[in-house]
């Protein structure tokens, strides 16, 4: 530039980042003792139920983690062959459930072991629970004498469609609430196309025969991830399992009311790849 001449103008402001979108999780464990079962192998998401999702997640799985390999070194210590492949248990790993029973873990775990019960114990219903969390939990920490049940299994409290309206859920504002599939796309889960199924049904004609009959079909409702809908072929309904979209949270196991949905574990490598969370 010459002298005397006007300097160049700033450039412009940057336009701000678009707010970054939530990505979620899913899982159906109960955390409290009264519904955690007895472990051979290890947990990765064991917390207190009174605390916000993800607020201990990591320090209850990771110390549940460290127990696992402590059980399988004593396990190895005593038993000096392995035994051939594929013909039953190659280690007692009963010490894990013992060193888990002396963990921070267990004993959070047992402290809330009352929360999500009290639901179930009284006519109340969830005023229960915030009656109990409210008044008994925060006086007691959880050192009640007394031990709370569910009174049966989760499956057996679905109700028929019949007794109840359907709910009419607004469209998703891509602000607040998402779409559900690209909600399944930032979990980033992949199946090979070519593995075994994990999701199959012990017996086909139920899904259309009971479940749609009677319960309006919940399994597409109950799955976050869009893996069963009910499609219409040439006059006749019947299930589809898009296993290619399952986040593993083995809902579909807990929830279905006929019980007819067996989820196992997948090939090795498959499933949801959460980042950053």
């Amino acid at each position: 530039n010459s002298v005397g001449s006007p300097p160049p103008p700033p450039p412009p402001p940057a336009s701000p980042p678009p707010p970054a979108r939530p990505a979620d999780g899913a899982g159906s464990s109960e955390r409290a003792t009264s519904s955690a079962p007895r472990l051979t192998q290890p947990a990765q998401s064991y917390k207190r139920s009174t605390f916000i999702g993800g607020e201990r997640d990591g320090d209850g799985g990771l110390r549940t983690l460290v127990a696992a390999p402590e059980a399988e070194a004593e396990a190895a210590e005593e038993e000096e062959e392995m035994p051939p492949p594929f013909t039953g248990p190659v280690a007692d790993l009963g010490p894990y459930q013992s060193a888990l029973e002396g963990s921070w873990v267990y004993e959070e775990l047992h402290s809330v072991r009352n929360v999500r019960p009290a639901a179930h114990a009284t006519p109340l219903g969830m005023w229960g629970t915030f009656l109990y969390a409210g008044v008994v939990h925060y006086v007691t920490r959880g050192r009640e004498w007394f031990t709370l049940s569910h009174g049966g299994a989760d499956h057996e409290r679905l109700k028929p469609a019949s007794e109840f309206s359907p709910i009419e859920y607004p469209k998703p504002d891509g602000e607040v609430s998402f779409d559900l599939l690209s909600s399944v796309a930032l979990t980033g889960t992949n199946h090979e196309g070519n593995q075994p199924p994990h999701l199959t049904l012990k017996d086909d004609a139920v899904p259309v025969a009971r479940n749609l009959a009677v319960f309006d079909g919940p399994e597409q409702r109950f799955c976050p991830a869009g893996v069963y809908e009910y499609l219409e072929e040439e006059g006749e309904r019947r299930l589809q399992i898009n296993a290619q979209n399952c986040i593993h949270c083995k809902t579909c196991d807990i929830k279905c009311p006929s019980q007819n949905i067996d989820w196992v574990v997948p090939e090795g490598g498959g499933g949801p790849a959460y980042a950053g969370m």
